[in-house]
């Protein structure tokens, strides 16, 4: 009898953006592929807003396991996907896509995930009961950030936007534990709080730094920036002067990547002082 050998399948996935060529995301996956010895590739997918329904329906006769979404996609995708968990329902967003075995899409959001693996990465010590969360921003990332610090038990979430109508349609949508506030409020929001989070584009590069004094906020409270372009914003190095712990954005970018690697790839990777420089060397 003639054996024939059968290699494992290849699994193909990727990261629909627009623009792409930033996104470190083919680093990361790329890494965990040949860490694990897996067959596979995951690719960077140019996809212009108006042509995403026909990418997304596209997957499925292309052989793509499935993919991720970046800006400005993880919204309207909500419109293309068969199947949404509670999670990307709540959250009103999708990151990461699963094609089912009929063809059809399943959608999550592992912002969330992402979000608070990097806090405990960062900051092992850091508590959920440990003091108000004040958020900055009103944005698709501030939306994951207080769905993870709601999940994760944070009874106090105070909301500033500089829009105040945007902050308090998103408090009006979570409900308790979020209390919006206006953006002028952002100073003396910090008092008696655990943990600030800036989900805004300031301190991005390019940027201007993000206007708030820090004076009032108690000196064991968390600081955290969800910016990674620089890796050190302006926030994280005043923080970090006066002695707060502070944890920055690749964290979230690294973690968040790893339940959507399981669902294509059939493997929980974990992230590791290698990958961290190995994503650090691309900046």
């Amino acid at each position: 009898m003639i054996s024939i050998h059968t290699s494992p399948p290849f699994t193909l996935a990727g990261v629909m953006g627009w623009p792409i060529s930033h996104s470190r995301s083919p680093v990361i996956h790329g890494h965990w592929l040949a860490e694990l010895g897996l067959r596979g590739a995951y690719v960077p997918l140019a996809v212009n807003p108006s042509r995403l329904s026909e990418a997304l329906n596209g997957l499925s006769a292309l052989g793509f396991a499935g993919c991720n979404l970046t800006l400005p996609h993880k919204i309207d995708a909500l419109a293309c996907i068969h199947q949404l968990d509670d999670v990307a329902r709540q959250i009103g967003a999708v990151n990461t896509v699963v094609v089912n075995a009929d063809g059809s899409l399943r959608g999550t959001n592992t912002d969330a995930f992402g979000y608070i693996y990097s806090l405990r990465e960062a900051q092992p010590a850091w508590r959920a009961d440990q003091g108000a969360a004040v958020v900055l921003g009103a944005g698709g990332a501030a939306r994951a950030v207080v769905w993870a610090l709601a999940d994760a038990g944070v009874k106090e979430i105070r909301l500033l936007n500089r829009s105040l109508d945007k902050a308090q349609a998103l408090a009006t949508e979570f409900g308790a534990p979020v209390t919006a506030l206006s953006w002028d409020e952002r100073h003396h929001a910090l008092a008696d709080a655990g943990l600030l989070v800036n989900t805004t584009t300031q301190g991005m590069q390019g940027q201007p730094a993000l206007d708030i004094d820090l004076s009032a906020l108690p000196l064991h409270a968390l600081v955290s920036d969800i910016v990674y372009t620089p890796l050190q914003t302006d926030l994280l190095l005043r923080a970090a002067a006066r002695g707060h712990p502070v944890a920055n954005g690749l964290g979230m970018l690294l973690h968040q990547a790893r339940p959507g690697f399981q669902a294509w790839f059939g493997v929980m990777p974990e992230v590791t002082p290698t990958l961290w420089q190995k994503v650090l060397a691309t900046f």
